[in-house]
């Protein structure tokens, strides 16, 4: 018997307490019912055909065999992306420590031409140059003019115009810069450099020396600050620059170039007469195909002309010019040790009076 605050047929279904409550574990979701084999008939069906309340549903298309598409996209990509680093691990765009081979070193020889007579000089730089050998010689980086590029068996075009390019960046920062002919940082000169010589180009500005491997005057044209400025900034050259293929991995740039500097004593002034310093410098640069990628360059001979200088004057941490109204000092070059291991034997030659600005 229901109690008095139960209704009379008892608690409905769906209340709490209800007869539902043992079932709600039972849970039939869409999937569920879709997958049933069995069918209801719906109520018009049922009066009309006097059918069974519920019929078969047919069976369900079978699943193609395989993975689904998502799937086979998944693993497209995977594949991909493995294919994709092994690769880049193979061709890296940059140079690791382990795969650097050693750069063959630069060698160099840096000889002083002393004049005969008192150098010439004259207050209007221009007037200099137009008595000169050099006055026909273009001003700065025009002087250095690229030569048609042919493609070589190895080398397209195109990687042999970055080999020349290079080259003439290389001349034009280490002896057309003002900043680094006086003495300034040589930065810009050595970020062109392979990483396999950078050693050797900082001990020789850190310890110079001169034994063929580590006179800073072998890698760029600088002057002593302390005696020497530039009386004009529009250094006249004129050279030429070549390509050639040495083997299926190596290019190699010859460049043989005269520069002729207009100079006067440090802090003498606009009025002080100007002399003409001229340096012939012979260079072999070498590339690999990093360092075609890379745009630096292997340096690996210079030969060094320069005067007029004092024989006796040191030329290896920088160029002391004889100035205007200045001799050669008589004595020659530093003696030579021939027992000494790693040293160079001391250079000069002699400025031909051709070589300088006529009266």
């Amino acid at each position: 018997m229901a109690g008095p605050a139960d209704p009379p047929e008892g608690t409905p279904e769906g209340a709490p307490g209800g007869g539902e409550d043992e079932y709600r574990s039972v849970v039939f979701d869409e999937s569920f019912v879709r997958a049933a084999r069995l069918q209801e008939f719906s109520a018009r069906e049922r009066i009309t055909d006097h059918a069974p309340a519920v019929r078969d549903r047919p069976a369900p298309p079978p699943q193609r065999a395989g993975l689904s598409r998502q799937a086979l996209v998944l693993v497209l990509l995977i594949a991909v992306a493995f294919g994709t680093a092994i690769y880049m691990g193979v061709r890296h765009p940059y140079r690791t420590p382990a795969a650097e081979e050693p750069a063959e070193p630069l060698r160099m020889t840096v000889v002083p031409l002393a004049p005969r007579d008192k150098v010439p000089g004259a207050a209007d730089p221009e007037r200099l140059y137009a008595h000169s050998p050099a006055a026909a010689f273009a001003a700065g980086a025009e002087g250095i003019p690229l030569p048609a590029p042919r493609g070589t068996a190895h080398f397209s075009e195109g990687q042999v115009v970055t080999a020349l390019s290079t080259a003439k960046d290389y001349l034009v920062r280490s002896a057309l810069d003002p900043h680094v002919l006086t003495g300034g940082d040589t930065r810009s000169v050595r970020v062109l450099l392979d990483p396999g010589q950078m050693s050797q180009f900082d001990r020789s500005f850190a310890r110079p020396a001169a034994d063929g491997r580590h006179a800073p005057t072998g890698w760029l044209v600088r002057f002593d600050p302390s005696r020497t400025e530039l009386a004009d900034d529009r250094i006249r050259v004129r050279g030429t620059l070549r390509a050639t293929e040495t083997d299926a991995g190596t290019l190699e740039v010859g460049a043989d170039h005269t520069y002729v500097y207009a100079l006067r004593p440090a802090g003498a002034g606009d009025g002080a007469a100007a002399s003409l310093f001229t340096v012939r410098r012979e260079l072999r640069f070498r590339f690999d195909r990093d360092d075609l990628r890379l745009h630096q360059v292997q340096v690996v001979l210079s030969h060094v002309q320069a005067g007029p200088l004092s024989c006796a004057e040191d030329s290896a941490g920088h160029l002391r010019p004889l100035l205007a109204g200045q001799s050669a000092d008589k004595a020659g070059p530093a003696g030579t040790d021939p027992y000494a291991d790693g040293g160079a034997p001391a250079l000069c030659g002699s400025l031909s009076p051709a070589a300088q600005p006529r009266p």
